[in-house]
């Protein structure tokens, strides 16, 4: 295990020091929270892939391989569906807004009044997913190194929390490049022929297996349905998504990176899913489902290439863990500390805007990592993120971007009602029911329709001006730069 322990340190380190280089590029707000909107393709399609892909999509997508078989792939095509679908149809009109949150686009749209109700939905959903990511280390940095949950939590998360303290989303942006190199390699390159290979081959896992473990539709109509619900429209409209279009270079660039990084998230989905199958094959009778990807890795890679893949593990939790604290940050920031306090400044008064998010950032980290080590059921903590999102949000989001005869009472309204239907419905049927997403989403709906007709319509000067943003026309407010130090 020395070896693996080696691959596993270097790799830590490296992330430490990318956070520390990328500190040296954040000199503005616009630098430190979206990357001073300058990435090409390559860059984007990477960094875009590693965020969307989490240990949820990896350790999870594995487990439900190891559960259903070759449909356990449909919870990660669902999110790859729904990352084309952005990237085909809203992403570029997204960049070229040049905003900073999801709250500041409904504030463009509908006259400046959804701003910290929205902000408030939006960082509880952020906070849960960045909580979720967290808690993963404790599988893994457990299989690395024996550690208790509290201390693995506490390890990951602090990495974590280091670099993107220091360089914001630049520093996320470089972590999350390597990452998704390693999350290739580790994954798709090492981790799947191997487990194929070890199982016998596809005859045998077929010879091994129950039929409906090789059914597409095996996991079942209605659970897909749910997950299209949950996490392809979740993916249209997440603060952590969002702000990665954010980075884009071009609106080209937001649209076609997209659409190659929802491609190969296809094809990580069916990866994992027949890592799952070959597991069951090798490992009948595991207790949990979720176990699978790291018994596999222990019990049938060889040394090195077992560092590598743990790596890669943990590159998948670390990129999903850094898009989410980021963009929880950002949201407490900019759509609630500031609107909260009231922006009481005086023209030429100093302002480090780069100091105030980094303090968030490091706010919000430890926030994330007390939860984690208080929160232990990772599924429920993630259901109860993506049903607040999507049935408080999705429709005042897309409704401002389809719809122009959409209010800001409308708005407003739909993200309440959403939003307690949501919580109120996951009370009565129970956390992981499918009702408070059905039903949530349908009143949420209502709602905005209905409140909006009965409204007068958005001011002409407001949608005005909204045209010129979605046109690119309108120009990026300028940040203050940070001031030099002497």
């Amino acid at each position: 295990m020395a070896v693996d322990y080696l691959v596993i340190v270097v790799y830590l380190a490296g992330m430490l020091a990318m956070g520390w280089w990328g500190m040296r590029r954040a000199r503005s707000k616009s630098e430190f929270l979206v990357a001073g909107r300058r990435l090409g393709p390559a860059m984007y399609s990477g960094t875009m892939a590693a965020i969307v892909l989490g240990g949820a999509s990896t350790i999870g997508g594995v487990g439900l391989g190891y559960q259903y078989g070759l449909s356990g792939a449909w919870m990660v095509v669902t999110i790859g569906l729904g990352l084309l679908a952005l990237s085909v149809l809203f992403s570029a009109r997204i960049a070229r807004l040049k905003v900073y949150t999801v709250s500041e686009m409904l504030d463009l749209r509908y006259g400046g009044r959804a701003g910290v109700i929205s902000g408030l939905v939006m960082w509880a959903y952020t906070l849960m997913l960045a909580v979720t990511s967290t808690i993963a280390y404790a599988t893994i940095f457990d299989v690395l190194f024996d550690v208790n949950r509290t201390l693995a939590i506490i390890l990951g998360g602090s990495i974590v929390v280091a670099y993107s303290t220091l360089g914001g989303m630049w520093s996320i942006t470089l972590t999350d490049m390597v990452q998704f190199v390693v999350k290739t390699i580790g994954v798709l390159l090492l981790l799947l022929p191997i487990a194929v290979v070890k199982a016998g081959g596809f005859s045998e896992m077929k010879a091994q297996l129950p039929t409906e473990y090789f059914d597409p539709l095996g996991i079942g109509g209605e659970t897909i349905f749910t997950y299209v619900l949950i996490y392809t429209f979740g993916m249209l409209i997440g603060q952590d998504i969002w702000q990665r279009v954010f980075t884009a270079r071009s609106d080209t660039t937001a649209k076609w990176g997209g659409t190659i990084s929802g491609t190969y998230c296809l094809a990580y989905a069916v990866a994992g899913a027949i890592i799952g199958t070959a597991a069951k094959v090798l490992y009948p009778d595991l207790a949990n489902a979720d176990d699978a990807f790291a018994t596999i890795v222990k019990d049938e890679l060889p040394v090195g290439v077992r560092g590598l893949v743990l790596a890669a593990a943990l590159a998948a939790v670390m990129s999903t863990s850094s898009g989410a604290l980021i963009a929880c940050a950002t949201v407490a920031n900019n759509d609630i500390w500031a609107r909260l306090r009231g922006v009481v400044r005086r023209s030429g008064e100093p302002h480090d805007e780069v100091k105030g998010n980094r303090a968030f950032i490091l706010l919000m980290g430890a926030a994330v990592i007390c939860a984690s080590i208080a929160v232990n059921n990772v599924v429920e903590a993630l259901t109860v993120a993506y049903n607040l999102l999507v049935g408080g949000l999705l429709v005042p989001i897309l409704g401002g971007l389809l719809w122009k005869r959409g209010t800001a009472q409308g708005a407003l309204a739909a993200v309440a009602v959403g939003g307690l239907a949501v919580i109120g419905l996951m009370a009565g049927y129970g956390i992981l029911a499918n009702e408070p997403i059905y039903y949530g989403l349908l009143a949420s709906l209502a709602t905005y329709v209905v409140v909006s007709l009965a409204t007068p319509p958005t001011d002409a000067a407001v949608l005005a001006a909204w045209r010129e943003r979605l046109a690119g026309r309108a120009p990026e407010p300028v940040s203050d730069p940070v001031p030099a130090s002497h």
